[in-house]
């Protein structure tokens, strides 16, 4: 996981957060992989620090990006 140690967020945009990351997991094929987990909830730690709150964007945001992503 890459270091968020100066991102800060509130109660409720982490409930959100959460939801999306959820949300996100949820529409991935089985197995999911822990890398994937990891990249979704990068992208919407990422994305939720530039100010986007609302959980669709934040999902659809990182299923983006984990499409585009490389595969290891």
């Amino acid at each position: 996981m890459k270091d968020f140690t100066d991102a800060v967020f509130a109660p409720d945009v982490i409930e959100l957060m959460t939801a999306a990351l959820e949300a996100s997991v949820a529409t991935l094929p089985e197995p999911v992989s822990s890398t994937q987990v990891t990249l979704l909830a990068e992208s919407i730690l990422r994305t939720a620090k530039a100010g986007e709150h609302d959980v669709a964007a934040l999902q659809r945001i990182a299923l983006m990006e984990l499409q585009i992503a490389p595969r290891v």
